[in-house]
């Protein structure tokens, strides 16, 4: 059995918010305020595999926007990113956001494998009243290796699930190639002691 951990932001809390509860229930909880961060978790399985997924949705009230990402840099797995197609700012602050999840990371933090990142365009039935592209969108996640795609969680809640499935299938593969890339006790242990005696040989 796995356990993931999922960052989510966004700066309008309540269409993200929305975006969880949907992907959590299928139902579609319109526009309310959050002064508090929340943890959701959920039991899933997915391609044959038990799942337990650890969805952390910070509260995004103005004196909180501007989180530094360090903490949540060390444990998510995976990032959601979503900006609202109709607010311009929203689509400036989650391009800030993934700028730095992908800037150069310092020794202390350093992860051995890039972290998942998704980018949601939401509110995709509101395309009358679009102030960002969906071609900006695109470039964005291609420019810094994310995923992309706009929906709606008002009206497309398969779209939403659909969206959760493939940044964990994402998360499932680093995972994988993070065991490949770590060595196992035996053979960094047989590589220690060949060094030191072989060391000790050509001296002799």
């Amino acid at each position: 059995m796995s356990f993931l951990h999922l960052k989510y932001s966004e700066k309008s809390v309540s269409v993200a918010k929305s975006l969880t509860v949907r992907f959590l229930t299928k139902r579609f909880i319109g526009e309310y305020a959050s002064n508090f961060d929340s943890v959701y978790n959920k039991h899933m399985c997915l391609e044959r595999k038990q799942l337990n997924l650890e969805i952390y949705d910070p509260c995004s009230q103005t004196q909180k926007a501007k989180f530094s990402l360090t903490s949540e840099l060390h444990w998510a797995d995976g990032f959601v990113i979503v900006y609202d197609i109709s607010d311009r700012s929203s689509f400036a602050f989650a391009k800030a956001l993934i700028y730095r999840i992908r800037a150069p990371q310092t020794s202390h933090c350093k992860r051995a494998v890039e972290s998942a990142v998704f980018l949601v365009g939401n509110k995709r039935d509101l395309c009358h009243v679009r102030e960002v592209g969906w071609e900006e969108g695109q470039k964005l996640a291609l420019d810094n290796r994310c995923q992309f795609c706009e929906l709606s969680a008002a009206e497309q809640s398969l779209e939403v699930e659909m969206m959760f499935s493939r940044i964990i299938r994402d998360i499932l593969i680093n995972v994988k190639l993070k065991e490949k890339r770590r060595p196992s006790g035996s053979k960094s242990m047989a590589k220690l002691i060949n060094n030191v005696f072989g060391k000790r040989r050509k001296s002799v």
